[in-house]
């Protein structure tokens, strides 16, 4: 991204910051076709028949940050890192409420399609609600790798992005996201075969 967007991005959270009248909808202008894509990503792998679009999502991940008393992101990087994992929450508790409205409060799986999650490269479906476990879980753990997790695979955020937004190297990157990947797979493995 060119300095001028990055700088246009960043007076952007600044006015959002300090609420002033119509930046949030500047904002979200200036950034809709990234949270699109990341909206996007994140819908791939839902079951068929699922209601909520990627217009859905945008909006609604958007006005939940919104909602907050302060925005406290630094630059373009750091909020799509944020609206990803608002989009993420969202779809869990969606996921959550549909299972409770239909089984009685068992759990359903939910399958999202997932190609650098696992460490092959493959196109398997994982529960989102183990997933989201196992993210937290990991956070806990490491959360600089969950953070990776939600900065390479939500966002979309190339290894340099996303080395830039935590202020790591990008070799540091690339091994924590390796070691996540992997420990995710694990985790996820466990889950859907206990």
């Amino acid at each position: 991204m060119n300095d001028e967007l990055q700088d246009q991005t960043i007076q952007l959270l600044k006015a959002c910051r300090k609420l002033e009248g119509s930046a949030a909808d500047a904002l979200l202008n200036h950034l809709y076709a990234e949270l699109k894509a990341v909206a996007s990503r994140q819908l791939r792998g839902e079951l068929p028949g699922h209601e909520w679009q990627t217009t859905d999502v945008v909006h609604e991940a958007f006005l939940k940050l919104m909602d907050q008393a302060q925005i406290n992101c630094t630059d373009r990087a750091h909020f799509l890192a944020l609206s990803a994992t608002a989009m993420r929450r969202l779809l869990v508790d969606h996921a959550r409420h549909r299972n409770r409205a239909k089984r009685g409060g068992d759990r359903h799986r939910v399958d999202l399609l997932i190609n650098h999650i696992p460490a092959a490269d493959t196109n398997q479906r994982v529960d989102v609600i183990a997933l989201d476990e196992g993210l937290n879980t990991l956070a806990k753990l490491n959360e600089r790798q969950a953070k990776i997790v939600e900065m390479r695979y939500f966002s979309g955020m190339t290894i340099d992005e996303t080395a830039a937004a935590l202020d790591v190297s990008p070799r540091t990157v690339k091994g924590d996201w390796r070691l996540a990947r992997a420990w995710l797979k694990r985790y996820l493995d466990e889950t859907t075969t206990a």
